[in-house]
């Protein structure tokens, strides 16, 4: 019977995704550390962390996988309207830990995060490095919406998002598409919001398969 992988803190290599768990789906490994080194190498390998605060580091390669080609992001009636007033001021980079405190905040219909403060930390800290970055939606100078993820060569790696306005984090995500222009955003797991812009299901062989195309 197939088992997960136990990496040590000083472990970087995971095993081939193949080898990933169906159920549940894409399980690959557990335990290691949320250190810069580690988690470039996971997102190179087509891997990324999920877990909840009472578990160990999971890490995650599911088949299919949830992606997002920029150029079928489905903009809305309402969304073209939004988009036409230019409600918002759109900023890159300035508030990087405010975005990933206000994505981990509480949610309609779920109390619960995964963005843990070891979460905000990392990422925090591959902000420093130039690897992860924020996209901000801003209305009278209060932060409303945005998302954030790690850049590498032409692919954005998604993480989470979210909206205290309207459409803001549609808007963040119009921007990302249109303006900063990645060949492909990993959305890693579908959720009907995410369908409803475009993001749809590919293998994880074609997924790779454009990883190692675009990820450089």
């Amino acid at each position: 019977m197939p088992s997960i992988v136990w990496l040590e803190d000083n472990d970087y290599e995971f095993p081939p995704v193949e080898h990933a768990l169906t159920e549940p789906d894409g399980l690959l490994a557990a335990g290691g550390v949320l250190s810069p080194e580690i988690l470039l190498k996971a997102y190179r390998h087509g891997v990324f962390p999920w877990y909840s605060r009472e578990q160990p580091i999971l890490w995650w390669s599911p088949d299919p996988r949830c992606v997002l080609f920029p150029e079928k992001l489905k903009i809305s009636r309402s969304l073209r309207k939004t988009l036409n007033k230019q409600l918002f001021t759109i900023r890159q980079d300035s508030a990087f830990r405010d975005v990933m405190e206000l994505c981990a905040g509480p949610r309609k219909g779920n109390d619960g995060t995964w963005i843990s403060r070891d979460m905000i930390d990392a990422y925090s800290r591959m902000h420093d490095l130039g690897y992860a970055h924020s996209i901000e939606c801003w209305l009278d100078d209060r932060l409303v919406g945005g998302l954030y993820g790690i850049a590498l060569g032409e692919m954005f790696f998604g993480e989470s998002m979210f909206s205290h306005v309207t459409d803001a984090s549609k808007v963040a995500l119009e921007y990302l598409c249109n303006t900063i222009k990645p060949k492909l955003i990993d959305v890693q797991v579908w959720s009907e919001h995410m369908e409803s812009l475009g993001a749809e299901m590919i293998p994880r062989k074609r997924f790779i398969e454009l990883l190692e195309k675009y990820c450089g």
